[in-house]
């Protein structure tokens, strides 16, 4: 059975969809507030683009931070398909004040809007990745995983250059963002619709309110089996890599290519492109199993795509604006791009094998909440993303040299992963003797 005959059968395609157009609508939101920042409110004021691209990125990932334990109990407690719903429907809320702030054109406004679409994002992650499990067998799992990165990946390559595109529209701009996102919005909660139903794993638990001891807890408990809580690590630590490629970009584009606003779209939506050919390719490399020797390799090509970003330096002042018309025929821009693709692609090789392993050896009773430990851990990774890019633009390090020491950290922490979890090199020699054959 093909991964894509998954998107034929109704416990997989609606789940596919929704995730699909909640991703898409988040990113014609947030990139169309990206062109908004970069363009428009640096303008107006005396404040430093690159700080306002990060604060952006540091907002909407707070709220995974403050509410995933919460996120976690109501997805084990209750029954998943109807939170699905209700959540879906507050994304339609969420959106309507999102149209009020790019209607006043307020940049206060459309942060707290956009603390309250990682909000929405919160409770919404441990309840997909949870119904995964409950939905697909053992064998389906990787497939299942790979479609969801593919589709979360696309849309955001959709959703990014849609957002850029429209929030660069001469006058008309504000008006055509709002219809996208509240059209998305009612499509994904008809999607939401259709899922089945997913019981709760575990109906007695007693909800603990407390963000603090329930967060706790809920570390502590993921912290008790070893190769979880290693999986846990390396799967956060791939969001500190790309949390921090991807606030830097903008600025790489517009700074040193010297890209206008579309270009600097076409050029965030590379890491998407690399992600969804690589989500797709997959499964034909672990054979449809959970395969965990993909990881080494594809951690080495994110840190060689990335030291070949700071290899190349910083290109030659161009003579005019970078453009979509001039981009594919820029060396340096082109260059860039497709360095981007490779740490996409090889992002993709390291991350769905590590959530599908997750998911495979998860207790079922508590598996939401064990995803919700996860996003915690990758809220808190990308929170110090935040701070760390925050530190080295304080400290005025120049663009590659951030892709340089971003891809250090990255092969450091798979080594130390391949050290503590012994199956990582395992698994790499097995495949490695299959390929030899």
């Amino acid at each position: 059975m093909s991964q894509f005959d998954l998107l034929r059968a109704q416990r997989f395609a609606p789940l596919f969809c929704t995730q699909f157009l909640g991703a898409f609508n988040d990113n014609v939101f947030r990139f169309a507030l990206i062109i908004f920042v970069t363009f428009t409110v640096a303008t107006r004021t005396a404040m430093d683009t690159r700080m306002l691209v990060v604060l952006s990125g540091g907002i909407f990932i707070l709220p995974f931070f403050l509410g995933s334990a919460l996120a976690g109990q109501l997805a084990d407690k209750y029954e998943k398909a109807r939170l699905i719903r209700l959540i879906k429907t507050a994304e339609v809320v969420i959106m309507g004040l999102g149209a009020v702030g790019f209607w006043w054109e307020n940049y206060h406004f459309l942060l707290f809007v956009l603390f309250l679409m990682g909000t929405h994002s919160t409770f919404f992650g441990p309840l997909k990745y949870a119904v995964l499990p409950q939905h697909l067998r053992a064998d389906e799992l990787t497939g299942g995983n790979g479609l969801i990165q593919m589709g979360t990946y696309v849309a955001i390559l959709v959703g990014g250059m849609v957002g850029g595109l429209v929030a660069g529209l001469q006058h008309s701009g504000p008006y055509a963002v709002i219809a996208c996102v509240l059209g998305i919005a009612l499509a994904g909660r008809l999607a939401a619709a259709y899922i089945p139903e997913a019981v709760p794993n575990d109906p007695t638990l007693v909800i603990d309110l407390n963000p603090c001891s329930s967060t706790w807890a809920l570390v502590r408990a993921a912290s008790e089996e070893r190769a979880v809580f290693i999986l846990i690590l390396l799967i956060s630590a791939f969001w500190f890599t790309g949390a921090t490629f991807l606030s830097v970009v903008p600025s790489f584009g517009k700074d040193l290519l010297h890209a206008d606003e579309r270009a600097v779209t076409l050029l965030n939506t590379a890491f998407t492109v690399g992600i969804g050919s690589g989500a797709l390719a997959c499964e034909r490399l672990s054979r449809a199993r959970i395969e965990l020797g993909l990881v080494p390799p594809a951690a080495l090509l994110i840190s060689l795509a990335a030291a070949d970003v700071f290899l190349t330096g910083a290109p030659p002042a161009a003579a005019a604006a970078l453009t979509l018309q001039t981009f594919f025929h820029n060396g340096p821009a082109l260059h860039a791009f497709i360095d981007l693709v490779l740490i996409g692609f090889g992002g993709a090789l390291y991350i769905v094998p590590l959530y599908a392993a997750l998911q495979a050896r998860v207790a079922p009773q508590r598996c939401s909440r064990i995803l919700a430990a996860l996003n915690v851990m990758n809220a808190l990774f990308m929170v110090v993303s935040a701070l760390f890019t925050l530190l080295l633009l304080y400290f005025r390090l120049a663009l590659p040299t951030i892709f340089l020491t971003v891809g250090v950290i990255n092969l450091a922490g798979m080594a130390l992963g391949m050290i503590a979890l012994p199956e990582f090199g395992v698994r790499l020699r097995a495949l490695c003797v299959v390929a030899a054959r």
